[in-house]
């Protein structure tokens, strides 16, 4: 996974409304990049949910935030919409960018083992470096948490 300190992996991405979501573009701003497994399921929609609540908040402190999966443009549109989400959501579907972000793991459910998305947040700084990594995301509460860690302008 990668550490804090490092620069983050640039990423271009297709995001929702046929637009591209590139890291280097938001240079000079916080970018809160966020992985998660999968649209409309519980954890995953609740999280979504917490960064959008807090959307403007974020937006206050020079700070953006995307969610990335391996769902498809077309399912995060479906997702934005159903649940009126406000964050930009990247779809990631050959899960190059989850591998450079070490997001991209080995799982086990009920005895099975399988790859899968590990949630993760990681907190990119204006300088495009990693200021803080959240490598085993807990939903309740991690939206304010990341808050918390950006400096009010």
């Amino acid at each position: 996974m990668v550490e804090e300190g490092v620069t983050a992996p640039e990423f271009s991405l297709p995001g929702a409304g046929d637009t591209t979501l590139t890291l280097s573009e938001f240079a000079g701003k916080w970018v809160v990049v966020y992985f998660y497994p999968k649209d409309n399921t519980p954890g995953c929609t609740n999280e979504a949910k917490d960064f959008s609540a807090l959307a403007s908040e974020f937006a206050a402190r020079n700070a953006v935030i995307i969610g990335i999966s391996k769902d498809s443009v077309k399912k995060h549109d479906n997702f934005r919409a159903k649940h009126e989400l406000t964050v930009e959501l990247a779809s990631d579907e050959s899960g190059e960018v989850c591998e450079a972000y070490g997001v991209w793991v080995e799982k086990k459910l009920y005895g099975k083992t399988y790859m899968g998305i590990q949630r993760a947040t990681f907190l990119v700084a204006p300088d495009g470096k990693i200021a803080k990594t959240w490598p085993k995301v807990r939903v309740a509460g991690h939206a304010q948490a990341v808050l918390a860690e950006i400096p009010a302008e």
